[in-house]
């Protein structure tokens, strides 16, 4: 069996207003899906019940083929400095996974990998650019090794050189086997990086 990661029937109420309704998602290991839609429409929402963050209205999220264990789903958020601790090093961040696992890994080989000096690893989020904070997260994401990275608008911070980067190797962890959930305001980036999109404006 396929590994996926499908939404069957989610709906989002907040306050009485209805955000979305009856919205049906699926993402198979080795593919990208694209979540698009006005400012509003429910895009971050809808991804926080994927990640098993939210609780939906009605509806279920269901994993099939994935044996259960934790770190299953990985998360790159659009601002990278909200998401991570100021007092930690580039290397504590990159490592926390295998931290939390209790396992080894070779932090100076994902920092390569992700194109990230190895020089800055023992920098706290403060001293280093936005982009560089964001590879180190793209690095946290291969010691993690997810079979689901879900992405709330990952290069919207990010300057053209480094949006291109983590880009690439969002990419390379779909190629590694791992299924994306794209979010994104960029429609181009969309529908030329997505298999299937789910356009939350016209439901």
């Amino acid at each position: 069996m396929t590994a996926a990661l499908i939404g069957r029937g989610l709906t989002a109420r907040f306050g009485g207003r209805e955000v979305f309704t009856g919205v049906d998602v699926s993402v198979d290991a080795g593919s990208v899906l694209g979540i698009v839609g006005r400012s509003g429409s429910g895009k971050t929402t809808l991804l926080r019940i994927l990640a098993g963050l939210a609780e939906p209205t009605a509806g279920s999220v269901e994993q099939h083929g994935v044996e259960p264990r934790p770190g299953t789903i990985g998360l790159l958020a659009q601002h990278p400095r909200m998401v991570v601790n100021p007092r930690w090093t580039l290397r504590k961040i990159v490592a926390e996974p295998a931290t939390i696992a209790r396992r080894n890994c070779d932090v100076e080989v994902s920092a390569a990998r992700v194109g990230l000096d190895p020089a800055l690893l023992d920098r706290f989020p403060a001293e280093v650019s936005d982009g560089q904070l964001q590879r180190a997260c793209v690095g946290r994401l291969l010691v993690q090794a997810p079979r689901f990275v879900l992405c709330d608008e990952p290069i919207a911070m990010l300057d053209p050189v480094s949006a291109r980067a983590v880009i690439g190797l969002l990419q390379e962890l779909v190629d590694d086997g791992a299924g994306l959930v794209l979010v994104s305001h960029q429609r181009g980036l969309v529908d030329a990086r997505c298999r299937d999109v789910v356009d939350l404006d016209v439901r």
